[in-house]
């Protein structure tokens, strides 16, 4: 493992204690992020950085992780990771157990973030979903990792800098794009939009968890075709990698058009570049769909 400059030396006996257990392996400081949005902020603060390596725990297509299972692998990448970078706010209990019995330094993307509320009661962790707090997300990685690695802390904070004026254009474009629809109010059929929607200054009307094998009941089939006639929508959203049979289904008997939104929760690629053409094509999803008129 590569040398770790500390400013502190309660720091460094942790780092000593916690971190050390690559060392004699290669010359590397393994960083590991749980997801994919925090997998592109962290390869994003770390792009360029010599003897850095990030790796990413969940690779597949998922809308949600409620039900997500680690495997053997995903134990190994825990395992060999110096530093591991999270959400927070219980979007990683699944593994909560094997987090418990790794020893690497963490890092909560979500700290000194404000949060909202999700439809349970609980804290909705979709915080990603708001390019001003993934803005947030990408200086607390940032300003960790330069205190982990002093060495390199200009360039961490250097990327981070531009990674901040990216996000925080991205915001400002997407509000300038949507700024002149008429129709603000949308319907998702995935719970995790509301960052999404406070940040471009939308209205979610009604959000509903849907997965293959769990359709919505036909109390809520109602109550949204309702929510479409007394608002003349033109759409509602699906999310890219989850169910969409009740939203067809809607669409048959209304006639709104079905277009799909991404949670961002998966893809391809390194850097910011990915997650920034992902909100863009939520944006111009959102343009022309609320755009249409109601037949």
């Amino acid at each position: 493992m590569k040398k770790i400059f500390l400013a502190a030396m309660v720091v460094c006996m942790l780092v000593s204690g916690c971190m050390g257990q690559n060392k004699g392996k290669e010359d590397v400081l393994e960083i590991t992020a749980t997801t994919w949005p925090v997998y592109c902020f962290t390869t994003a603060v770390t792009e360029g950085v010599d003897g850095v390596r990030v790796t990413l725990v969940v690779t597949e297509p998922v809308s949600c992780l409620h039900d997500y299972t680690l495997t053997v692998n995903h134990m190994k990448l825990l395992e060999q990771a110096d530093v591991l970078v999270l959400n927070g706010l219980g979007l990683e209990d699944f593994m909560s157990d094997a987090l418990n019995a790794v020893h690497a330094e963490q890092i909560d993307c979500s700290e000194g973030i404000e949060t909202l509320v999700g439809a349970d009661g609980s804290v909705d962790p979709h915080i990603w979903m708001d390019p001003g707090r993934a803005a947030q997300i990408v200086q607390t990685i940032a300003g960790r990792l330069s205190a982990l690695d002093q060495e390199h802390a200009e360039r961490y904070q250097s990327n981070a800098a531009q990674a901040v004026e990216a996000l925080t254009a991205c915001a400002a474009q997407g509000r300038d794009q949507l700024s002149q629809l008429t129709c603000r109010s949308i319907i998702t059929f995935h719970d995790g939009f509301a960052y999404f929607a406070e940040s471009f200054d939308l209205t979610i009307l009604r959000s509903i968890e849907e997965e293959e094998g769990s359709e919505a009941s036909a109390r809520d089939i109602n109550e949204i075709i309702a929510l479409i006639q007394d608002h003349s929508l033109p759409a509602i959203f699906t999310e890219v990698n989850g169910s969409e049979a009740t939203a067809q289904a809607i669409a048959r008997e209304t006639g709104v058009t079905v277009a799909p939104l991404s949670m961002l929760m998966s893809g391809t690629g390194t850097g910011l570049a990915p997650y920034l053409e992902a909100m863009e094509q939520n944006l111009a999803a959102l343009q022309t769909a609320l755009g249409e008129e109601q037949p």
